[in-house]
């Protein structure tokens, strides 16, 4: 491979890249065996999740209850050696109740003194149950810590942990007492993963493994640094220009005003930002290192494309009284990129 990728982080020569990336590969795919032997009949949701950990973003999981999306988050922080917790989140939680607080003490002399007590926000990987159910105030709360990796309480910023992730899950059933995600946040995750019903033999698999005797629990395989470093190498992946094309065809193609789709024009109320440009872009590299290769191809591009932009894309009035859909939309667009 002759590509050259520039040096920024002492990671070395051209081909002292290429088995960094070949070695992470390989560790990729111990952490989704560990993972798969705990989470059944999951593969895609599993490979989409691991891809937005190395890619540094967050995760939007949308499932009915019962699906595994707790024991995944769990799974991932042993696998990974991440320090996780679980929020669940409801119409009466405040950003105190995840961001902390400061209270007032006294010290034996009589002197007080303000103290900044941490909220369950400072780990490295939160789950953030039912997300849609707490109040705007508390959601624009945690958007911050998304965005800023810190948080601001009482005029002073406060660092979160490193590596910060959060893998926040819907209920796409029960909308009544929820407060839909603002544009804003739904920006802000890198992937909406939709985690289906498993198969029949997932399912006989499930049911198994965890109403026996044996409690089997997956082995760390990587760890926190382990993958602060993987997400610096992935960003070190060289992309080809064909495939930059057909990232920027996609992403703007889903936009009304730049789109020749007639079908996009008509139905799409706004479409992707140039964040999703650079969610593709991260994404692609992640997934070829997952996939154990050393450049992302165009079929990554349409492999991502669902989960990346659709939950950056909005129908108009017109789109619902004809029954169409995100998914169908970025079908088309997928269709005429090649």
């Amino acid at each position: 491979m002759a590509a050259t990728v520039e040096n920024k982080d002492n990671i070395g020569t051209s081909d002292a890249l290429i088995d960094d990336i070949e070695a992470l590969g390989q560790r990729i795919v111990k952490a989704r065996d560990e993972i798969g032997g705990i989470i059944f009949g999951q593969r895609e949701v599993v490979e989409e999740t691991i891809i937005t950990l190395l890619a540094g973003g967050h995760v939007l999981l949308i499932g009915v209850p019962g699906l595994g999306k707790t024991l995944l988050v769990e799974t991932l922080g042993r696998v990974f050696g991440l320090d996780e917790r679980r929020v669940q989140f409801t119409p009466d939680l405040m950003p105190a109740d995840i961001l902390g607080s400061e209270v007032l003490e006294e010290s034996e002399t009589g002197r007080r003194s303000f103290r900044f007590i941490k909220g369950p926000v400072f780990c490295q990987l939160l789950m953030a149950d039912e997300i849609n159910r707490a109040s705007p105030r508390t959601q624009s709360a945690l958007l911050q810590a998304m965005q800023e990796r810190r948080v601001s309480v009482a005029g002073h910023y406060h660092a979160l942990p490193t590596p910060f992730h959060v893998l926040a899950t819907q209920n796409p059933l029960e909308q009544e007492g929820t407060y839909p995600l603002p544009e804003a946040q739904l920006d802000r995750f890198f992937m909406q993963v939709d985690v289906d019903y498993p198969d029949a033999q997932a399912e006989r698999d499930i049911l198994i493994s965890t109403t026996g005797a044996e409690d089997t629990r997956a082995s760390q395989v990587m760890s926190a640094t382990d993958l602060m470093d993987a997400q610096k190498l992935v960003r070190h992946v060289p992309v080809g220009e064909s495939v930059v094309a057909a990232m920027l065809e996609l992403v703007r193609a889903g936009r009304p005003e730049t789109s020749d789709h007639a079908e996009v024009r008509k139905h799409v109320s706004w479409g992707p930002g140039p964040r999703a440009s650079q969610a593709l872009m991260l994404g692609v590299r992640a997934r070829a290192v997952t996939g154990g290769r050393l450049a992302p191809s165009i079929d990554d591009v349409l492999a991502l494309a669902h989960p990346i932009l659709r939950h950056r894309m909005a129908l108009n009035f017109a789109a619902h009284t004809e029954g169409v859909t995100i998914g169908q939309i970025i079908d088309r667009l997928c269709g005429g990129i090649g």
